[in-house]
């Protein structure tokens, strides 16, 4: 697995990626966004975004079917970039029942509500924090 920023990951990749994972946001995955490589393929994507100097917000968490297994080394991966990046706290909102479950092994702690961040996502779901030493 190799995490490639995604403004310098190969554009023939990565439009191929886009076009059959519509969902993800373009715009915000180009500009602060990694994608996640698997024999030689895009299958997933994340944002790390900074909420505050060193609190940052992971958003647009995606893997494809075919990377799904992988999710958690990812996990890990990211805590491992935020750590790198001197954050103090990770933010997850997550609207998964399975990702719940990989988040609470990882030791992400639930939060009763969103008090990080002004604009909240669209779904429903639940939000969790990790504090990065």
């Amino acid at each position: 697995m190799e995490i490639i920023a995604a403004n310098h990951a190969s554009t023939e990749k990565l439009e191929e990626f886009l076009q059959h994972n519509q969902d993800v946001e373009r715009g915000l995955l180009l500009e602060k966004g990694y994608v996640v490589e698997l024999k030689e393929k895009i299958e997933g994507c994340f944002v790390l975004d900074t909420v505050d100097d060193d609190i940052y917000w992971l958003k647009q968490l995606y893997v494809t079917k075919n990377a799904a297994t992988s999710l958690p080394v990812l996990l890990e991966t990211i805590l491992a970039l935020a750590k790198e990046k001197q954050a103090k706290q990770v933010f997850v909102h997550s609207h998964q029942p399975m990702v719940d479950i990989l988040l609470e092994a990882l030791q992400f702690y639930p939060q009763k509500e969103n008090a990080f961040v002004s604009e909240a996502p669209d779904k429903e779901g639940n939000w969790w924090t990790y504090n990065v030493s």
